[in-house]
């Protein structure tokens, strides 16, 4: 990596460590929805173990643990920073600096705005299948091996009310593990588009129904949390288990933001300009649907 002598030295020093020195931000609302998993290949199989069997008074029965396989294959993702040596002169508040310290939210930033992205394609023709092979939202989820057959359905078409969210949780809330058990998840998060905010403000806050003119109680009223993204489609809206260990979808991680290449150019005038290009690898796949109901789609 070419540096020019004009670099001051405390500037090379943050662009090189400033992804380090600058902790990871824990407010972005992907976390609720994707769970973080560092890979250590190329191409890695994601592996997890299906439900567990209901217990027995027969001591003979031997039940089976059902593994689910998720590949996953983290892509490059790139930052390239320009900035003229005048700029470097002239700088009086070391906010050039600073900017280094950005480096991470600004990845982060990526990963939170493609998490949203992810989750309203769903289609398998986007981000890839399920673990299972079926869309990520789909009529007919059925795990290979399960002790059910009927299959499940984690999608519907369905405008956000508080009628249809009462109708969607209830179909959530009766999802079955592969042993035919019922997950008895918590669905505790409410994600909707930006233009749906108030209807979801209302079904997660208001202690009355919002839809009548009969002042009913509002069953789900302090029992969920909601967050807008206007990466949804516009009609879009889910309910999402947010607080079990695992999520709907994961961020494969196998490189953290990296400087890579400091570069000068001194034939483009201001005194030249310097380039510094960041590298990441990361990818999203889709994990548990059970974890995840559609209400429109």
């Amino acid at each position: 990596m070419a540096i020019s002598g004009n670099l001051p030295k405390h500037l090379e020093v943050s662009a090189r460590t400033a992804v380090l020195t600058s902790p990871a931000r824990d407010d972005f609302q992907y976390l609720q929805v994707a769970a973080e998993v560092d890979l250590t290949a190329k191409s890695t199989n994601l592996v997890s173990l299906g439900g567990m069997p209901t217990p027995t008074e027969n001591p003979k029965q031997v039940d089976t643990l059902i593994e689910r396989f998720k590949a996953i294959e983290p892509k490059d993702w790139y930052v390239t920073l320009s900035i003229s040596q005048n700029a470097i002169d002239d700088d009086q508040t070391s906010s050039l600096q600073s900017q280094f310290q950005n480096l991470n939210s600004a990845f982060q930033r990526h990963i939170d705005t493609r998490t949203f992205d992810v989750l309203s394609s769903g289609d398998g023709q986007t981000y890839g299948a399920a673990y299972d092979g079926q869309d990520f939202f789909d009529s007919d989820h059925v795990d290979k091996g399960a002790s059910y057959t009927t299959a499940q359905d984690n999608e519907a078409t369905l405008t956000l009310s508080l009628d249809n969210f009462n109708t969607a949780m209830t179909a959530a809330r009766q999802f079955r593990d592969d042993q035919s058990n019922y997950t008895n998840f918590t669905y505790n998060l409410l994600v909707a588009h930006t233009s749906l905010e108030s209807t979801a403000f209302n079904i997660t806050g208001n202690r009355e129904a919002m839809d009548t003119a009969n002042r009913e109680a509002n069953p789900w009223s302090g029992r969920l949390s909601y967050i807008t993204r206007p990466e949804l489609d516009t009609t879009a809206w889910y309910i999402i288990a947010a607080s079990e260990m695992t999520k709907p979808l994961i961020v494969g991680i196998k490189k953290r933001p990296t400087l890579i290449e400091v570069g000068f150019d001194g034939s483009g005038g201001d005194g030249g300009i310097h380039t510094f290009k960041y590298h990441a690898r990361y990818n999203h796949i889709y994990a548990d649907w059970r974890l995840a109901y559609q209400g429109n789609t």
